[in-house]
């Protein structure tokens, strides 16, 4: 009969379609999305990771390299700085090592020659003791010895006696006691010598004691 197979009854919905697959709003399984179906012709989607512009990446390379040039830049003016100081530093150090030593050396020579200075007037009563002793005098030796280790004592600092007799007067190393005609001695020279003059280098100690013909 009409409706009716023979057996178990079978509706239209059993039957599978003959050319379309699942039934209407089925897929047979899960469901698939258009959304699902990769693009036969198109690509990436617009929801992908976009395409970097090549003159945007070369002025970022370009920026990138001016800004490790500007760096290299500052870092070496800030050597060249640091270079200078450094030099500045060493030429003051130096003018004051010069300087230092200078003002020791003069202070040094200073102390000598106001320690010579005093020993003088000693020097000036040896020599009036020799030249008074008689030459039997038993202590001339020994006077004559002491005046000896004196002088070499002064000479070894770098100080030495001078007597300008006959020489041409000068005010810087000589101090004229009198000043007198004498024969046989030109005018304005030394005549006579009654005090030996010291010097150190160029430093006048003492000046001597002259008879300055006229």
């Amino acid at each position: 009969p009409d409706g009716d197979t023979g057996g178990e009854g079978v509706s239209k919905s059993d039957v599978p379609r003959a050319h379309g697959g699942a039934p209407d709003g089925d897929t047979g399984g899960e469901g698939v999305s258009k959304s699902d179906v990769p693009r036969a012709r198109g690509g990436a989607s617009t929801g992908g990771v976009p395409t970097e512009d090549p003159a945007s990446r070369a002025d970022g390379e370009a920026a990138a390299i001016e800004g490790e040039l500007d760096e290299m830049v500052k870092t070496a003016a800030e050597r060249d700085e640091y270079l200078a100081l450094a030099q500045r530093t060493q030429a003051d150090f130096e003018n004051y090592r010069k300087r230092v030593a200078r003002d020791a050396a003069q202070a040094q020579d200073r102390g000598v020659a106001k320690l010579a200075k005093e020993l003088l007037p000693a020097l000036d009563n040896l020599d009036r003791a020799i030249e008074a002793a008689e030459e039997e005098d038993p202590l001339l030796a020994g006077v004559r010895l002491v005046r000896s280790e004196l002088g070499a004592a002064l000479a070894r600092l770098g100080i030495e006696a001078f007597a300008p007799l006959g020489e041409v007067f000068d005010p810087t190393l000589h101090d004229a006691v009198a000043q007198q005609p004498v024969g046989g001695a030109a005018s304005g020279t030394v005549a006579e010598v009654f005090q030996n003059g010291y010097r150190m280098g160029e430093t006048i100690i003492r000046p001597a004691r002259v008879l300055v013909a006229a």
